[in-house]
């Protein structure tokens, strides 16, 4: 035990260092972090109002933050919004592979968003670093805001599917959601990465309608014809949430799509409902899904494959957004039936805010099928 805490110790005190510099969005308006997170990168409703305003604050643009170049139909920024994201970490697994690692830089990133011209923002993040390789770009897409003089907006270019569901970029914990990963056999097809259009729209009953048309091949390179869909087909998403009451909000999706490998196809559905109750000092988020895939190893005969999964995710903060602490806790399991696949685990996170851009992260995982225990420690921030 006083092996483990030493160890702890040692690296709370490697990665603890101050940083008086603020992400690019703060440091536009000269507000603080916690004005949009609560803890970052978990976004608050105001922050949620931000981005779906197209990274921009209605009540509070000023002609200042564009360069007067004599051209009204010129909206130039007067500064290109930049900020980095480090994060580092030691792991200890002692039932899995036995050992300890120091992954001091897990992931180095760069970030932009802003206004490019009225109602048209971009957003795009790229990995400097991600795991000890050069991952490259994962968000970047382009916003039309309130399309029409509507509440639509259009998202063209790259960005997770399960995004209006819970965003995985979002989260506290290292541990990801499982669920949205999980496909079987050798589909390409799941709930992260993609290209395509994405439609939002929210009705005055305080309910969110979204749809999505996806390549359905992922965020892979493009082939020699500079294609980035792999086959003819396009895969469709749609989901409608529903606020029940204030902190209650309940919603469902479905995804249906077709893929081509070796000349044979797999059709795919995907579906399920989705929880959220928020009632300070709480957040639970709870998600199921349940998948149909009819020949995911692209056979000569083909064979339903089923795959179902669900994620808890619960989220305490103290003090609200003034926590200079949090806890979470979530749950993931995922199985998939043809294939012997089972994942599930529980894990514990705290967070210490040493500044409200630089968060020490401590987190404990328990895998309750490989019976094995991860421990991490280390420190996420931006600048």
């Amino acid at each position: 035990m006083k092996t483990i805490t030493a160890f702890l110790t040692i690296c709370f005190i490697c990665f603890s260092q101050n940083s008086e510099a603020i992400p690019a969005f703060a440091r536009k308006y000269d507000m603080s972090c916690q004005t949009c997170h609560s803890p970052a990168p978990k976004l608050k409703a105001y922050g949620e109002e931000f981005a779906g305003n197209g990274f921009r604050l209605a009540d509070k643009e000023n002609p200042r933050f564009f360069r007067e170049t004599g051209d009204d139909q010129l909206q130039l920024m007067r500064e290109l919004p930049l900020a980095l994201r480090v994060e580092g970490y030691a792991r200890w697994q002692p039932q899995t592979n036995h050992r300890a690692d120091m992954q001091a830089p897990y992931l180095l990133k760069l970030l932009s968003g802003g206004q490019i011209a009225k109602d048209v923002s971009y957003y795009f993040y790229f990995f400097f670093g991600e795991r000890g390789s050069v991952a490259g770009l994962e968000d970047a897409f382009v916003m039309f805001n309130n399309v029409w003089g509507s509440d639509a907006d259009v998202y063209i270019g790259q960005f997770q599917v399960s995004d209006p569901l819970f965003k995985r970029e979002l989260r506290l914990t290292l541990e990801d959601y499982q669920i949205y990963k999980t496909a079987p056999g050798n589909s390409a097809l799941d709930l992260t990465y993609d290209r395509g259009i994405m439609v939002t729209y929210s009705l005055p009953t305080n309910t969110d309608l979204t749809v999505e048309l996806l390549n359905g091949s992922g965020i892979g390179a493009a082939d020699a014809m500079r294609n980035f869909d792999t086959d003819l087909y396009k895969n469709l998403f749609v989901r409608a949430s529903q606020d029940v009451t204030e902190g209650i909000r309940i919603g469902g999706f479905a995804y249906l799509g077709n893929e081509e490998q070796l000349s044979r196809t797999n059709a795919v559905w995907i579906a399920g409902p989705d929880l959220s109750i928020a009632f300070e000092p709480i957040e639970l988020n709870i998600q199921y899904v349940e998948r149909r895939d009819d020949n995911p190893s692209f056979l000569a005969v083909k064979r339903t494959v089923e795959t179902r999964g669900s994620m808890a995710e619960a989220v305490y903060a103290p003090d609200g957004d003034k926590s200079t602490w949090y806890g979470a806790m979530v749950y993931n399991w995922a199985e998939i039936n043809d294939q012997g696949y089972k994942y599930n685990t529980i894990t514990g996170h705290y967070t210490y805010m040493l500044a409200r851009n630089l968060r020490l992260i401590g987190e404990y995982t328990y895998d309750i099928e490989r019976k094995g225990n991860k421990f991490t420690a280390g420190f996420i921030g931006a600048f």
